[in-house]
């Protein structure tokens, strides 16, 4: 392996387990206002960072990987497959948006909050079998872009940096 190779997978460890922290860390940080659902999304801003810094690949990786981790040590099969079926979404979503460069890196996390909000509204009308659910998007439509807009902005300082010093 040779030593570029070797950073980059190093790099890529550090991020997932990054990645892991900071979702235990938002676990315990009671935010949700009394409205259910609602998250910074901490863990979003080292997938951002990822997907700037060493591309889509390897943050596919790391947020497929981080939500296997997070559910087996943390969680449920149940909030693993809610977890899955947002990272997913709002990873494509973002990496549709990042791929074609209209957005920057705030507007692309935004989408990815939004994204994130409606894969796990439609994994919830899926296990429940209720599209009355929907109607509850709106509230996580706005959630979604302020945490999206707050982690992209610390994405868009760190990415910034990472380039600077890493050049990975």
């Amino acid at each position: 392996m040779n030593d570029t190779k070797a950073k980059q997978v190093a790099y890529l460890g550090v991020l997932i387990a990054l990645a892991f922290i900071l979702s235990y860390v938002e676990s315990l940080i009671p935010l949700s206002l009394g409205i259910p659902g609602v998250k910074l999304g901490l863990a979003n801003l080292v997938v951002m960072v990822a997907l700037y810094t060493i591309g889509i690949k390897r943050a596919a990786l790391l947020s497929v990987v981080r939500v296997i981790l997070v559910g087996i040590t943390f969680g449920s099969l149940s909030s693993m497959m809610y977890s899955l079926a947002g990272g997913l979404l709002s990873l494509g979503v973002m990496i549709l948006f990042y791929k074609k460069e209209v957005f920057s890196v705030r507007g692309v996390s935004i989408l990815g909050g939004v994204g994130h909000n409606l894969g796990q509204i439609l994994m919830a009308m899926l296990v429940v079998q209720n599209g009355m659910l929907f109607s509850y998007f709106p509230v996580l439509l706005v959630s979604g872009t302020l945490a999206g807009m707050a982690i992209g902005l610390l994405a868009a300082m760190i990415i910034k940096r990472v380039e600077k010093v890493y050049r990975i």
